[in-house]
């Protein structure tokens, strides 16, 4: 019986960092493609097709989608970065009356861990507020490095919405994009495997770099992190195995 392919399959990456390096697992792949391809060389004479044709130079180039979204991602695969336990988070419209009397003020809900402003509006209106560095007139607003939002005497009573940005120290990974030096990138090994009636197919790539990642976000539907890269010959000049049932 013909050996057939059907669905998207697995996909694991081993970094090369180290030989105790973490592999990274996506199990949320929603499409897989893998591309050989050379150069084409033709030698031609006096007449219209070619004496010889011969390979030139080859890649192969990679691209998968995996809705799944996790550290090792942006770590081990893309960046090179290590993370570290954390989360930077968002409060978004956070609700808030601004005082009726004097001081005129707003501390937000997670002040302690407060870290960028991300702007203010009236409640009713939708209107933003104009930031300033110290006395706010109407419609104006200043903050402090602790989370602390100053308005002016003549908004006194009304509602608003804060945007901002605060730290946590658990609960989540933190990476830090450093500027490295040209050419670094982090390495790893691809593995994918993908079975149908009993029959497997296994591509293993020795030694990959990722060159592109998208990030996209649709108003109805989930976002998918996209990824591609290139494979190469590793130290011992093998480039990779692939293995199938037939």
């Amino acid at each position: 019986m013909a050996q057939y392919s059907f669905g998207s399959g697995n996909l694991i990456l081993v970094p090369l960092a180290s030989a105790v390096s973490t592999p990274v697992s996506f199990n949320a792949l929603q499409d897989m493609s893998l591309d050989f391809k050379f150069d084409k060389k033709t030698l031609h004479g006096q007449k219209q097709f070619p004496l010889a044709v011969a390979r030139g130079k080859g890649s192969i180039e990679g691209k998968f989608k995996d809705a799944s979204v996790n550290s090792a991602l942006f770590n081990s695969v893309f960046f090179g970065d290590v993370g570290a336990p954390g989360q930077l988070l968002a409060a978004i419209n956070e609700a808030g009356a601004i005082p009726s009397s004097t001081a005129y003020t707003i501390t937000v809900a997670n002040a302690a861990a407060f870290s960028t402003d991300g702007g203010v509006r009236y409640a009713d209106t939708g209107a933003p507020f104009t930031k300033v560095a110290a006395a706010p007139t109407a419609g104006q607003y200043s903050v402090s490095a602790a989370g602390v939002y100053t308005f002016a005497a003549a908004d006194a009573g009304k509602g608003v919405v804060l945007s901002y940005t605060y730290t946590a120290t658990t609960g989540g990974v933190v990476t830090t994009i450093t500027n490295k030096d040209m050419g670094s990138a982090p390495l790893f090994k691809a593995i994918y495997t993908t079975a149908y009636q009993s029959k497997r197919l296994t591509i293993q790539l020795n030694s990959c770099m990722v060159d592109d990642l998208k990030l996209s976000a649709k108003n109805d539907d989930y976002s998918i992190p996209e990824m591609s890269f290139s494979a190469f010959a590793d130290a011992a000049g093998n480039v990779g195995i692939v293995s199938v049932t037939e």
